[in-house]
């Protein structure tokens, strides 16, 4: 037996204010998709925004279902938007912001494993790293420079 030790890098920044002006643009579009949620059974609003190499953005938000399976989160919502919308484009940068409408949320909120595994499927299709920029409604945020950094063993095609 031989032990294997997978790593990730983040970048950590205190505020929104600190990140770059093309990221504090996405992460208000982010902001402004959050509003859009429809989470009656979570108070979990989620918003995310996605830069494409032509320069378009686009933007999800949660949409919660009473059967809770048939439900999606913003970063599915908005990335098979753009995959259905602009399929030649590659996907540069995500934003996401997240956050309880009990509570105030100021811990980063990354994807979830379903949306790492879409998010996935789109950073293997273009070949290029996709960018992800998450937080909670204040504080710090968090910036990931690929999606195969936040699921370092990815499952793809390869092994189908």
């Amino acid at each position: 037996m031989k032990e294997v030790k997978v790593e990730s890098n983040f970048f950590v920044y205190e505020d929104v204010k600190d990140i770059p002006s093309d990221v504090q643009q996405l992460m208000q579009k982010a902001s402004e998709a959050r509003i859009n949620a429809y989470a009656p059974y979570s108070k979990f609003h989620v918003g995310a925004a996605i830069l494409l190499d032509n320069n378009e953005v686009v933007t999800g938000s949660n949409q919660e279902n009473a059967s809770y399976p048939s439900g999606l989160c913003a970063e599915r919502t908005a990335i098979y938007y753009a995959g259905a919308k602009y399929p030649k484009s590659k996907i540069l940068k995500m934003a996401i912001i997240a956050g309880s409408t009990k509570t105030m949320t100021t811990k980063p909120i990354p994807p979830c494993g379903a949306c790492r595994q879409a998010i996935a499927e789109y950073e293997i299709k273009q070949e290029s790293p996709i960018e992800i920029y998450f937080m909670g409604e204040t504080g710090k945020v968090v910036k990931s420079n690929s999606l195969a950094n936040l699921l370092p063993l990815l499952f793809d095609k390869s092994v189908l």
